[in-house]
């Protein structure tokens, strides 16, 4: 079998042609971090293309290389490829990726020595947030925040940013904490946030080895 990292080709980007059914979304921000990316370490991983420049890997790469103002782009080159192989291969070149999960505290020990070093973190892709929901000292007990007495005023409504899969599992979970008679009598007269703060009690049990 013919291998297309085997070759590497630079070729102009006006050649490129995007899949139009591409069903993988790229938002600003993060074709601004892939380009962030390209300028930080170069090309690290070709556009994979079929004969006629037809995109099939790298719609996001080849975004961030516009926005760079790149005239030429490294390209492999996909040959022989039926068009249902290629089709399968854009959904599968971003599906597997997204199986993948991490070990969070290698994660936590890797992102702070990298910042320790003095390396920009925004780099890795990894948000503010992101970072320091891993920064737990694992010599404390975490603790529960302490809440309002329930009234309407002051509160506050936070806004996360969730993959699919991520959102379903929160939303699981909160339909089943609600399910739990604390969500009706909690401080908060909306049972969804009852139920979050459930679930947060939950996690910090667990993190305290007290269930």
């Amino acid at each position: 079998m013919t291998n297309p990292a085997d070759k590497v080709e630079r070729w102009s980007i006006d050649k490129l042609i995007p899949y139009a059914r591409n069903a993988r979304t790229h938002s600003d921000e993060q074709i601004g971090q892939i380009a962030a990316s390209i300028k930080e370490w170069g090309w690290t991983t070709p556009i994979l293309v079929d004969e006629t420049g037809g995109i099939i890997a790298g719609h996001g790469r080849t975004l961030a290389a516009q926005k760079l103002g790149m005239t030429e782009v490294p390209v492999m080159v996909a040959k022989g490829w039926s068009d249902a192989k290629k089709r399968a291969y854009v959904l599968a070149d971003n599906k597997l990726a997204l199986n993948a999960g991490w070990d969070n505290e290698m994660l936590r020990l890797e992102l702070g020595e990298i910042g320790d070093l003095g390396f920009d973190l925004d780099l890795t892709g990894f948000n503010a947030g992101e970072i320091a929901g891993l920064q737990f000292d694992d010599d404390a007990e975490a603790e529960m925040p302490d809440l309002n007495d329930g009234d309407k005023e002051p509160f506050q409504q936070k806004t996360f940013t969730l993959h699919d899969e991520q959102a379903e599992g929160v939303d699981n979970a909160i339909t089943l904490a609600r399910t739990n008679p604390l969500a009706d009598t909690g401080l908060n007269e909306n049972t969804n946030g009852n139920a979050l703060a459930l679930i947060c009690r939950e996690w910090l049990a667990g993190k305290n080895g007290k269930r």
